[in-house]
């Protein structure tokens, strides 16, 4: 790493099951991201049952607050939901809703940030609706998505304990997502 300051990329996502495949598959890019010598740090599951998103009420409990200042003084970001019914996870979107928060930060919603982003659901059909859904948001919200997303057929792969996976093309792409959201961040800090 060539920056004098420690870069950080934020995980989130994942679903209220502990050890659920869309987080196994966040940890995953998370790990590829660490490679290239960036702190990773997880919001998952718990720490995402905010309360709506209500931009006309200022005030936020402590797990909000906790993931606008995580997401703040993130120097990027890997986000990964599961596919219901064809879209992203209500616990993932109202997460990114709170990006709102940062509209009057100097480095306003993800703006200057990579995004990695993958989706995981039990078919293709949803696992690629709900990557195209989380490109479009990162989109709105500034973000730079990244040039490779993950589309992971839970039906065929199956995430284990262990960081690895019964597929391993899929590792290689979450590895290679976190990567490029390090990457990325290396190159805007030099």
């Amino acid at each position: 790493m060539t920056s004098a300051r420690t870069l950080n990329v934020l995980g989130i996502g994942g679903s209220l099951r502990e050890g659920s495949q869309s987080e196994r598959a966040l940890q995953i890019a998370l790990a590829g991201a660490a490679e290239v010598g960036v702190r990773t740090s997880l919001l998952t599951g718990p720490d995402l049952v905010l309360p709506f998103y209500d931009a006309g009420e200022p005030d936020r409990d402590e797990r909000a607050t906790r993931l606008v200042e995580a997401i703040r003084h993130a120097d990027g970001l890997v986000v990964v939901s599961p596919g219901y019914h064809g879209a992203l996870s209500g616990l993932v979107k109202n997460a990114l809703d709170y990006v709102e928060d940062l509209r009057d930060d100097q480095r306003p919603y993800l703006d200057g940030r990579a995004v990695g982003l993958a989706a995981v659901a039990y078919g293709w059909q949803a696992a690629v609706t709900t990557l195209e859904q989380l490109r479009t948001i990162t989109h709105a919200l500034r973000g730079w998505a990244t040039p490779l997303g993950g589309s992971i057929n839970s039906a065929e792969t199956k995430f284990d304990e262990g960081g690895g996976a019964s597929d391993e093309k899929s590792v290689r792409t979450l590895r290679l997502i976190g990567r490029q959201v390090a990457e990325f961040a290396v190159m805007r800090a030099a």
